[in-house]
């Protein structure tokens, strides 16, 4: 379960998000809002990213009392990733398989079907947009994560990764109950995704539709 705790978020003065006392329970949620109203803001703050006002926990883990326990249960994938150019794909995925304490051959596995072997170990300087993207989901589904953030994930992937990446989401929240929260531009009825619930951005407010 998420908790928000008196959660505000303002750029430069300017509230962008304010979310008094809300649990979200184990799912997979849609984060609908129109553009800049703070779905980016959110989900980085939720993975620690961003500072804010009040907290957030996962469970009984509160980001702001337990930083490195929290963020070992939160992982995120960026809208537009970016990642140092001079590193190989493969070193990124060590440095993460690492932080985030991954079991051995969850990467290799990954990496086989999204159809990254052929070029991991290229700098990342030479990769494409696609081949970005695809690199920070599987980042984003290594270690033991509780819940997993996504921006954007549907964004410069081909067809047959995108069947993987439903496939992924599904089956970790079915056998293994990992949460997901998904901000996405797609129609709703677009998203191969069963178990989806809806959450709507309005007003600087977190609206539950479930």
């Amino acid at each position: 379960m998420l908790h928000f705790n008196q959660f505000e978020k303002s750029y430069l003065g300017h509230l962008v998000l304010k979310i008094d006392n809300i649990k979200i329970p184990e799912g997979v949620f849609w984060i609908k809002g129109n553009n800049g109203t703070g779905k980016s803001t959110l989900l980085k703050s939720i993975a620690g990213i961003l500072a804010f006002k009040g907290d957030i926990a996962l469970g009984t883990v509160y980001l702001k009392n337990h930083g490195v326990s929290y963020r070992r249960l939160v992982n995120f994938a960026a809208a537009e990733p970016l990642f140092p150019e001079f590193l190989s794909g493969a070193e990124m995925i060590s440095l993460f398989a690492k932080a985030k304490g991954a079991l051995p051959g969850q990467a290799e596995t990954l990496l086989s079907e999204m159809g990254m072997k052929d070029y991991i170990n290229n700098p990342l300087g030479a990769y494409s947009s696609g081949m970005l993207k695809k690199l920070s989901l599987v980042l984003a589904f290594l270690g033991k994560p509780k819940l997993i953030l996504l921006d954007e994930p549907l964004n410069t992937i081909d067809i047959t990764s995108l069947e993987v990446l439903y496939r992924w989401i599904n089956e970790k929240q079915e056998k293994e109950q990992i949460s997901f929260l998904l901000s996405s531009h797609q129609p709703l009825g677009e998203l191969k995704l069963p178990a989806l619930k809806q959450i709507n951005i309005e007003d600087q407010k977190l609206i539950p539709c479930f």
